[in-house]
């Protein structure tokens, strides 16, 4: 077996890689507490194992009807929840009707989710059309899950109108341990911190789905991540991530599982979780997973009524490398232009010169990023120097910006710490300027800033 370790050259952080072949047995434990069965499964999906299998492996095992996978394999596998929204939905829908006919039905009316989120709030009619598509079709198909926007004028009289897809699925009870989530959107492998097989296709994929719900896929190998330590409190988890990028490129996780574990992993809040499994397509990776524990089961307390079985990987799982960090050696970091992976120490570039700031998206835009937000500018007691724009995931992360206290803060919440630091009020709900589109979306950038 052979060890590299290296210091990184923009931190103090140790960072080891292990190389483990798939003969050979992981030389550490899985540090994640495993959980009795809540629901019944097959024997031949559930039974002992002649191999041991990661747990991306043993949710495309169990979705197949297999007991035995392994990496590079492909196989068949029952899909439990696809999403779309209305960027890709009508061209997903297109794609459905013109292989299964005009009057054919989704295969399962209960596990179609239609998210709006996009290009929401604007007058292009264009953009208009696009949610139009999805309510008819909702319509004709008897869709159990359509977060619908009816009134763009006031997205609060909405009140079907959830907010950014993958923030919402969680939100709504849609993320589910052990079960597959593909989405029309890279991001879908948000939810991956449930402990399930998510991730994005595109949308001749989906419309397959929808007809069949099945999916052609190749199995993933794993990269093991062990990420232990307490996090200091300066931290949040796009720090982890992003040393991560940082470390491995932004292709150095191609095509592969992404698989976190570790003490300071265990100590993450869901929402923290989600960050973290968020961007590891920023690394290339199909998609990113966490084991399930009591903070999952809390969390999806109330919020589904379904059952569902986690799975865990296998002590002797074989894993294409795994790499330790030391947590609290960690530094606060910026990712730089162009690319996730240009990183550097957020101390060293204190002279950089900011045009504006935009707080929000699935990766930046949930309460506890804007918490995090608050207490930096709380603890600064100065206005903000530059425009800032302030866009919740969804309507209940906008609730929470004006009515959670923040810690430390004498009982004042998000909304009135923006508003003495000069922020532009809370926004609509939607994915704003991350994604530009019409030229009405807010906080899109229709002037250059620089003329050359």
């Amino acid at each position: 077996m052979a060890t590299l370790s290296f210091i990184s050259s923009n931190s103090s952080l140790l960072f080891n890689k292990i190389s483990i072949s798939k003969q050979k047995k992981a030389p550490t434990k899985i540090l994640a507490v495993m959980t009795p069965e809540t629901s019944e499964r097959k024997p031949s999906t559930t039974g002992s194992v002649k191999t041991g299998m990661t747990m991306t492996e043993k949710i495309f095992a169990r979705a197949s009807e297999r007991s035995q996978l392994s990496p590079g394999e492909n196989v068949w596998v029952n899909v439990d929840i696809l999403m779309t929204h209305d960027v890709c939905g009508p061209g997903s829908i297109g794609v459905f009707k013109k292989e299964f006919g005009d009057n054919a039905k989704v295969w399962d009316r209960e596990k179609v989710v239609l998210i709006p989120d996009h290009y929401i709030f604007t007058s292009d009619e264009r953009a208009k059309r696009n949610v139009d598509i999805l309510r008819d079709f909702a319509d004709e198909q008897n869709i159990k899950y359509f977060y619908d926007i009816t009134d763009r004028g006031n997205f609060k009289a909405n009140p079907d109108y959830k907010g950014v897809c993958h923030i919402a699925l969680a939100q709504e009870g849609h993320c589910r341990p052990g079960e597959i989530l593909v989405g029309t959107d890279s991001h879908t492998c948000t939810a991956g911190a449930f402990g399930q097989f998510a991730t994005g296709i595109g949308n001749t994929d989906a419309g397959f789905v929808l007809g069949t719900g099945k999916l052609l896929l190749k199995v993933p190998p794993t990269l093991r991540f062990v990420l232990d330590g307490e996090m200091p409190d300066y931290l949040l988890a796009k720090d982890l991530i992003l040393q991560i990028i940082g470390e491995i490129s932004v292709s150095g996780a191609t095509y592969k599982a992404m698989e976190f574990v570790g003490t300071t992993v265990e100590s993450l809040s869901m929402e923290e979780r989600m960050t973290l499994c968020n961007m590891v397509v920023e690394a290339g990776g199909k998609n990113g997973i966490i084991p399930a524990d009591a903070t999952t089961f809390k969390y999806l307390e109330g919020k589904t009524s379904l059952s569902y079985e986690p799975v865990y990987s296998d002590a002797q799982a074989g894993y294409l490398a795994e790499y330790r960090i030391d947590v609290t050696k960690l530094e606060p970091l910026v990712a730089k232009p162009h690319s996730p992976d240009n990183c550097g120490l957020a101390r060293e570039c204190k002279d950089v010169k900011l045009d504006r700031v935009y707080i929000g998206s699935c990766t930046g835009g949930k309460t506890v990023d804007f918490v995090a937000a608050a207490r930096v500018l709380l603890a600064s007691g100065d206005k903000v120097k530059v425009p800032t724009f302030i866009v919740p995931a969804t309507q209940k992360v906008w609730m929470d910006l004006y009515t959670l206290p923040v810690p430390g803060s004498g009982g004042k919440t998000c909304s009135e710490i923006f508003e003495q630091a000069g922020c532009d009020a809370p926004r609509s709900p939607s994915c704003g300027a991350c994604v530009g589109g019409p030229l009405d979306i807010y906080a899109r950038m229709n002037e250059p800033q620089l003329r050359l």
